[in-house]
């Protein structure tokens, strides 16, 4: 039998191939928009406690060209940037800044607080091992034990308290898996990926963890694997593919479906919605994005789901202040 490492070239090619758009009837949801970002980015990363969303890290344009800045002190400015978002009033606020201004950071809600792991100081490259927690209450950052690696583009998910972090980059895709314990503030290992990928989903759902999609070092090499990990056992098994190879993508639990939303390719940007449902092993074409985006993250809040930011072109060449909002009847 052809092994999954024998399909990579196939799945690039196939990435090349596949459509910006995907067609889906009108009863499958629809897309708005919301208050604007207040700055421009790519490359950020999203998460929720309660009602809010949270916006932290990436790319954001200076001047007449965008480019990436490192922390200057300038929480407004720089990739320490972290904002958020009241779905109550549609309202953004600007919160402590990231420590240090970082791309590609790995972030999860949980508990009341949000965590961070990694990221790359510079654009896509120099990879830390940071790793911190921000208060809402406080409005303040603390220092964890770092990342066993350092790694950027860390996928991030919380499964019953315990946090996993899965896959990732240094040089290259990796598929390490660390857990977590906010408890201990100490990380330990489980099973590793099948195969290493980098700019992947990670969601719980039913106690499993679903790694969608990602990339094997660029996105001429992109996936449509789907992986689940069963803590039980320590074990990942393979389910049912996602229906177009992407990297970059946004995923979120929304309605007892895992929607992957948008993504990156050589030559552009995914506009497909995806979905897949964990209880028939199958996926879904839901109404596509207005313009293709990349490289953010998608949060449920209420009864809607939030795409803020992201890229509009492939690479980090262009941020957006689009959040877009997708809800199905």
């Amino acid at each position: 039998m052809t092994s999954r490492r024998e399909f990579l070239c196939a799945a690039g090619a196939l990435a090349l191939a596949s459509p910006i758009a995907a067609s889906a009837q009108p009863s499958s949801g629809n897309w708005t928009t919301a208050a604007a970002l207040p700055a421009p980015r790519s490359e950020d990363v999203v998460a929720a406690i309660g009602t809010t969303m949270y916006v932290a890290g990436g790319y954001v344009p200076a001047g007449p060209s965008p480019k990436v800045l490192e922390a200057s002190g300038h929480a407004d400015v720089d990739g320490s940037l972290v904002q958020a978002y009241d779905a109550a009033t549609n309202r953004w606020r600007t919160c402590a800044p990231l420590p240090k201004g970082l791309n590609h950071v790995g972030m999860v809600g949980s508990s009341g607080k949000l965590f961070t792991f990694g990221g790359f100081e510079a654009q896509n490259r120099d990879a830390v091992a940071d790793a911190n927690a921000y208060d809402p209450q406080s409005d303040r950052w603390m220092p964890l034990a770092p990342v066993p690696v350092k790694l950027g583009s860390i996928s991030v998910a919380d499964l019953h308290g315990a946090i996993h972090l899965v896959g990732g980059r240094d040089e290259h895709s990796v598929g390490f898996h660390h857990v977590y314990d906010p408890k201990t503030n100490r990380y330990a290992n489980a099973a590793p990926l099948p195969i290493g990928r980098d700019h992947m989903g990670l969601v719980a759902f039913d106690g499993k963890l679903y790694a969608i999609a990602g990339r094997i070092d660029d996105f001429d090499h992109n996936t449509s694997y789907v992986d689940v990990y069963d803590p039980a056992v320590d074990r990942w098994s393979s389910v049912a593919p996602m229906p177009s190879q992407r990297s970059g993508v946004a995923v979120a639990l929304y309605r007892d479906r895992i929607f992957a939303i948008g993504g990156e390719r050589r030559g552009g940007t995914f506009t497909n919605n995806e979905a897949f449902d964990p209880r028939t092993n199958s996926w879904s074409v839901f109404a596509p994005l207005p313009e293709g985006r990349h490289g953010t993250g998608a949060a449920v809040l209420g009864d809607s789901l939030y795409l803020p930011g992201g890229g509009p072109l492939n690479g980090g060449s262009m941020q957006s202040t689009t959040l877009f909002v997708f809800h199905l009847a």
